[in-house]
């Protein structure tokens, strides 16, 4: 897991090209904006790379990665996390959340029953899910996060009250 105080932006795809560019899928809300985070980490913090977009391709940006010269060094890089420190992240209105603080928080239905806790947020393009486990689920369930299935995030309380389909828990 993460260092608590780094962000993750984007993730590594792979390769593009033979010269050590890799694809870089952003998931900033302004997906160009990764580049102005530079340095960005590894989800340990302990490696750093500076990052300069080279251009727009499907699914991201190709980019260099500073010490990556060949494929062979881009190809390794698949898969990676990029990650920035919270502080050199803009604030966010009181209705968004990074992902990040979301993850761990007790789940409450709107009659404050226990229902589980948030283990990961899914974005697949439509919009946010929440994965909320429990000892009395057998499989994770699944949420949209919209303001009908998740009314109320109170962070400081480390809680988020949704009200679930019916049967759904």
């Amino acid at each position: 897991m993460a260092k608590p105080d780094l962000i993750c932006v984007g993730a590594v795809s792979g390769a593009f090209g033979v010269r050590g560019e890799v694809r870089i899928k952003s998931f900033c809300a302004d997906p160009a904006a990764i580049g102005g985070y530079s340095p960005l980490f590894t989800q340990n913090g302990k490696i750093s790379y500076d990052i300069e977009l080279t251009r727009t391709v499907k699914g991201g940006f190709a980019a260099k990665l500073g010490g990556l010269s060949n494929k062979e060094d881009a190809d390794a890089m698949r898969g990676t996390r990029l990650y920035v420190p919270r502080d050199r992240l803009p604030s966010l209105p009181d209705d968004e959340y990074y992902h990040s603080d979301l993850i761990g928080l007790e789940v409450v239905d709107t009659g404050g029953a226990s229902c589980g806790k948030v283990t990961a947020v899914h974005d697949h393009g439509a919009g946010d899910i929440l994965e909320i486990s429990a000892a009395n689920l057998k499989e994770p369930a699944l949420l949209p996060f919209t303001l009908e299935s998740v009314p109320t995030v109170d962070l400081a309380a480390k809680r988020i009250v949704i009200d679930p389909p019916e049967g759904m828990f």
